[in-house]
């Protein structure tokens, strides 16, 4: 006879008489169970009944349970083998340890599934036993901004292990990851642990699944894979893309890029605009540092035109993209445009329309006046409204452009009255120093500025600037207008 050990569970109501009398004497309402063990091997049989008595409470049971587990485990060190164990009446499996926070699977992880996900979704194929369960990194108190403290190869979920630092920012900090399901680098957005970021990441999300919805060769706007909160940290999960093109020029020592590549960054920053425009979102803050190279590789080109800034090692020689595809990325304060009056500042501040310093109503046009200083500012290595003060940017935005019109001027809000008199800008009137003076003197009409860093094609780029930088928002090109310039029907 094959060996094999065979275990019953049952509530028994009678008992052999000799072992219900002691029953009845100890309590006539008590529970009877019995174990039967029985052990086989070869022709031999062994028969053990076993009964115990007990109070039908939890500490109890769980005592009971613990010690049944254990005697078991005795019987079964002593057999050779066990061939035969009824599934249906005992759960042998281990006992698995305490799951933390992020471990937690949502209850019907089915419902998480599709193209964004609020936490870490089981795909289809995969089963909830099959999901590998890595250690969770330490619990770490928020540094006294809220951002999120972390150390390199930690895991952010047991999807992505943290790889190195990208950037940081006001919103938080990028991280480069190792997705372990995708099998490839990723770039993961925290949010400060702080209600007003958290708000305006959730925003951003919406947003993102809008553009991703609707730009489906992923050829505009960044890509977002997946997002998730955790402790406390919103996290968005991006596809991992170059450097941007403010970093770009710095690695470069501010050193212009060649007309040809502005070009061809120009025509796809307006094709984004555009893009974002007719689906009625406005990004309001566009400048380099959120326009990303998709590449990281770049080549190195002699360059004799050396500058002050210029590095002694290196310095006849600069870096060039060996792509020029770009993405525009941060949606952080995209807005709509809707009936709502827009009046409150966005923008960074060296890349901000006048109408927004002035307190006037603002839409579609912020974005264009953006990218005519950024277009500049490519062709130039340097920002062209360096500038930390209102009227000191609005003076030089008159010493670029030539004056303010004064319709615009008359209609400033309370805030910005103080920066007109009688119907003109109050400068140098109003002027706070000699250093500012020196600021705005010091800077040189479009026209000059664009013949001094452009070899070729400067007519035309100058043309576009001025449609670009119209002082009326009225007035300005619209981005699908912009792409129809004959700046960009020109090829090098």
């Amino acid at each position: 006879m094959t060996p094999h050990v065979s275990l019953i569970l049952a509530y028994k109501p009678a008992l052999p008489r000799n072992f219900e009398e002691t029953a009845n004497e100890r309590n006539k309402d008590r529970n009877r169970f019995t174990i039967i063990i029985s052990a086989h091997k070869s022709q031999h049989a062994l028969d053990t009944y076993l009964s115990f008595f007990f109070q039908p409470n939890p500490i109890l049971i769980s005592s009971f349970v613990r010690r049944l587990v254990l005697f078991f485990s005795l019987i079964e060190s002593s057999m050779e083998c066990l061939t035969e164990l009824p599934q249906g009446i005992i759960d042998r499996r281990p006992r698995k340890r305490q799951r933390l926070g992020w471990d937690v699977l949502p209850e019907n992880p089915t419902a998480q599934l599709g193209f964004f996900y609020a936490q870490e979704a089981v795909p289809e194929h995969q089963s909830v036993k099959e999901i590998v369960r890595l250690p969770s990194p330490p619990w770490r108190e928020d540094d006294k901004d809220g951002h999120y403290v972390f150390a390199v190869g930690d895991n952010l979920t047991s999807r992505y292990k943290i790889h190195s630092k990208m950037g940081e920012g006001t919103f938080g900090q990028v991280l480069e990851c190792w997705d372990r399901e995708r099998k490839e680098m990723v770039a993961i957005k925290i949010i400060r642990g702080i209600k007003k970021y958290r708000d305006a990441a959730m925003i951003e999300i919406d947003v993102l699944e809008q553009l991703g919805k609707y730009d489906t060769a992923g050829s505009r706007c960044v890509q977002i894979r997946n997002w998730f909160d955790y402790r406390n940290h919103i996290c968005i999960v991006f596809e991992k893309l170059g450097s941007s093109l403010f970093d770009f020029l710095r690695k470069n020592n501010y050193r212009a890029f060649p007309i040809d590549l502005v070009r061809e960054f120009a025509r796809q920053l307006l094709e984004s605009v555009a893009f974002m425009h007719e689906l009625r979102l406005i990004h309001t803050d566009l400048k380099p540092e959120n326009i990303l190279l998709v590449s990281p590789e770049y080549i190195k080109v002699p360059d004799y035109k050396v500058t002050s800034r210029s590095p002694k090692e290196g310095s006849y020689y600069k870096r060039l993209p060996k792509s020029s595809a770009i993405k525009v990325i941060d949606f952080g304060s995209t807005t709509t445009n809707d009936s709502q009056q827009n009046t409150y500042v966005v923008s960074t501040r060296h890349y901000r329309a006048p109408e927004v310093i002035l307190g006037l109503n603002w839409s579609y046009p912020c974005d264009i006046w953006s990218v005519g200083c950024i277009i500049v500012e490519l062709c130039t290595g340097d920002a062209l409204f360096q500038t930390h003060e209102n009227l000191e940017h609005l003076a030089m935005m008159e010493r670029v452009l030539g004056p303010l019109p004064g319709h615009m001027l008359r209609r400033a809000d309370r805030q910005a009255e103080k920066y007109v008199r009688r119907g003109r800008l109050n400068w140098p009137e109003g002027c706070m120093s000699r250093e500012s003076m020196k600021a705005v003197s010091k800077l040189p009409c479009l026209q000059n500025l664009v013949m001094e860093n452009v070899d070729h094609s400067a007519g035309d780029l100058i043309d576009l600037l001025h449609g670009l930088l119209r002082y009326d928002p009225s007035d300005r090109l619209s981005a699908r207008e912009a792409l129809r310039h004959p700046f960009f029907n020109r090829r090098s």
